[in-house]
């Protein structure tokens, strides 16, 4: 199937969305699987669940993963995958300033009704050092490559590049790739709707497929995976920072 939104017409085909769909839920699920047998191996204290310690170990598997799934595909899809520094333009400056942007947004989208309130917003875990340096640390550090280079390096790379075709809106054109892996990866995190009110939900699939499209932009443009990995942790730690400010000034 063709379509055409008003650039480059592209043909949608089966096999490669389905390659993306097992990567980006399988590398996940195989990294969980991993970080659990490691702490069970070495016995540490640490529980899966949102919970940072957990996280790193988590998102340390993912990445390696994602780096072992580049090098195999490398030699059956030649592309430039971006795990270099930009070799032009490096958009930093628009990473940094939209991460910000993004970072208020998401804060306001999930934070909305404790707004109204006029209450804080009620965390489970205490405000200690610990906790805040960790979360802040994965947020504003780790997390950016720990998720842009499976999702963005690999997945939008591969499908660019075995299914090549462009999309414009708004004067801007991009590869068509990087819009389809956030449509998916939005959809993916449907199951939203069944535990937040709605309209939270419908904001959060909003801002999240908004996030993917921007970063794949920057990955194109830039032909490299820093700049949506450094406006991937500005636009979260932003966000930590602005809670953890919020309920430190609440009365």
């Amino acid at each position: 199937m063709e379509l055409s939104l008003g650039a480059e017409p592209f043909r949608i085909r089966i096999l490669p969305i389905i390659v993306v769909i097992v990567l980006g839920m399988g590398i996940p699920v195989l990294a969980a699987m991993s970080a659990y047998t490691l702490i069970v191996k070495l016995h540490l204290s640490v529980k899966p669940g949102d919970n940072y310690a957990w996280l790193f170990i988590h998102h340390g598997f993912q990445l390696l993963l994602a780096l072992i799934a580049i090098a195999i595909l490398k030699r059956l899809v030649p592309a430039d995958y971006g795990l270099h520094l930009p070799r032009g333009k490096s958009y930093l400056g628009p990473a940094i300033l939209w991460g910000l942007a993004f970072g208020l947004l998401m804060t306001l989208c999930d934070y909305f009704p404790v707004l109204l309130a006029h209450s804080a917003p009620q965390l489970d875990y205490p405000l200690t050092t610990q906790n805040v340096t960790g979360w802040l640390a994965f947020e504003g550090l780790y997390v950016g490559p720990t998720e842009e280079i499976p999702f963005r390096a690999l997945l939008v790379s591969f499908l660019a590049a075995t299914m090549p075709g462009r999309v414009r809106a708004f004067g801007y054109t991009m590869n068509a790739a990087g819009v389809l892996v956030a449509l998916i990866f939005a959809l993916a995190h449907v199951s939203s709707f069944w535990t937040e009110a709605w309209p939270l939900a419908l904001a959060q699939q909003a801002y999240a497929f908004a996030l993917g499209v921007l970063y794949a932009y920057w990955l194109e443009k830039s032909g490299s995976v820093l700049a949506p990995a450094i406006g991937h942790n500005i636009s979260d730690v932003s966000e930590y920072a602005l809670v953890y400010l919020w309920i430190a000034l609440h009365p």
